[in-house]
């Protein structure tokens, strides 16, 4: 009873009174794009290394059942399982799946517990090393997943969580010559990927905003930052995700940057391929970039207020619209190609 009560004040404790140290997100502020994501390379890496076998205890911890501290979580399914369980009960998933990128169960990034969870065996085994995407047929076993020849969707409630472990992996894997051999980890937008690539870009970035860091996330970023003393950057501070892979530091990519002569309204047609653009101020430019910060469109206007933008040559995604009206007030929001 004592045991319980001390783990159960311990959660809480996290939760009300965890903080980010001083100091340490300092050399990130102010910075965008590539500049923001190798300042956080260069806080994140060099990270205390745990052993494989170390996770068994770890994961055990860090994904607690919040409702009974004598269980854990498996990501998949949301099983919760009692922590004297063993294998086969359970396993460790590799999130970025081993193969791409070589590194096996080798430290640092085989045993980095920022990506690696616990999960049913079976239902880990049916994932493997597939993409991240939506649709599919439904797991027998994890029926809120979706999987088919390329890519796996899990559970709603762990979506956003995959997304923001695939954004820290890029990040803390950039190459260094000391993490397994120099890795580079890169996000791209398909599926079907092989070595150090993983998709689907625009999916994860439609899954971190989808499913917003939550307590459970966050009390699992306090625990593994007590093992290996860095952190996920993007649980800290979801904003960065777009602030780096879409171009836009504002704090909520749904949300347009509004003034009182400036409404802009977006009416993407599937069938036709035509964007719509409707503006209370003359338009000066557009500026359309992909998930990936590569620019589509950029073309001044005739100052109109009503346009039409022909959407046939993009491929399916996400893309970002940047508004600039001829008063100079900016308008940013996303739209998404079938």
């Amino acid at each position: 009873m004592k045991h319980f009560l001390f783990t159960f004040l311990l959660f809480f404790t996290l939760h009300l009174f965890a903080q980010i140290p001083a100091g340490y997100y300092d050399k990130a502020t102010g910075l965008e794009g590539n500049s923001l994501k190798s300042a956080l390379h260069n806080i994140i890496k060099g990270h205390t290394e745990l052993s494989y076998s170390d996770l068994w205890d770890v994961l055990k911890e860090s994904d607690e059942d919040p409702n009974n501290s004598n269980n854990f979580i498996l990501i998949y399914t949301g099983r919760s399982i009692p922590k004297t369980s063993v294998y086969p009960d359970w396993n460790r998933e590799h999130v970025w799946a081993k193969s791409h990128g070589g590194f096996d169960t080798n430290p640092p990034a085989g045993t980095d517990a920022h990506h690696i969870r616990p999960a049913d065996v079976s239902v880990n085994s049916d994932r493997g090393s597939l993409d991240f995407d939506n649709g599919g047929t439904q797991n027998s076993e994890a029926t809120d997943c979706y999987y088919d020849s390329d890519s796996w969707e899990p559970r709603d409630a762990v979506k956003g969580d995959v997304a923001r472990m695939m954004f820290y992996m890029v990040v803390r894997y950039e190459g260094d010559a000391l993490d397994n051999g120099g890795i580079d980890l890169e996000l791209v937008d398909y599926t079907g990927t092989s070595g150090p690539n993983f998709g689907k870009l625009s999916t994860l970035l439609q899954w971190n905003e989808a499913d917003p860091v939550d307590d459970f996330e966050r009390h699992r970023n306090e625990i593994v930052y007590s093992y290996q003393h860095n952190r996920n950057p993007f649980i800290d501070h979801p904003e960065w995700v777009n602030c780096i892979w879409a171009s836009d530091c504002s704090s909520d990519i749904n949300s347009l940057t509004t003034n009182t002569d400036l409404s802009i309204k977006y009416y993407p047609n599937p069938v036709t391929n035509i964007l719509t653009v409707n503006s209370s101020s003359p338009v000066k430019s557009i500026l359309i970039t992909s998930c990936l910060g590569q620019t589509v469109l950029d073309k001044p206007t005739a100052a109109n207020t009503d346009l039409k933008i022909n959407l046939s040559a993009l491929n399916s995604g996400m893309y970002f619209i940047r508004i600039t009206t001829a008063h100079g007030q900016t308008s940013v929001s996303k739209f998404i190609k079938e």
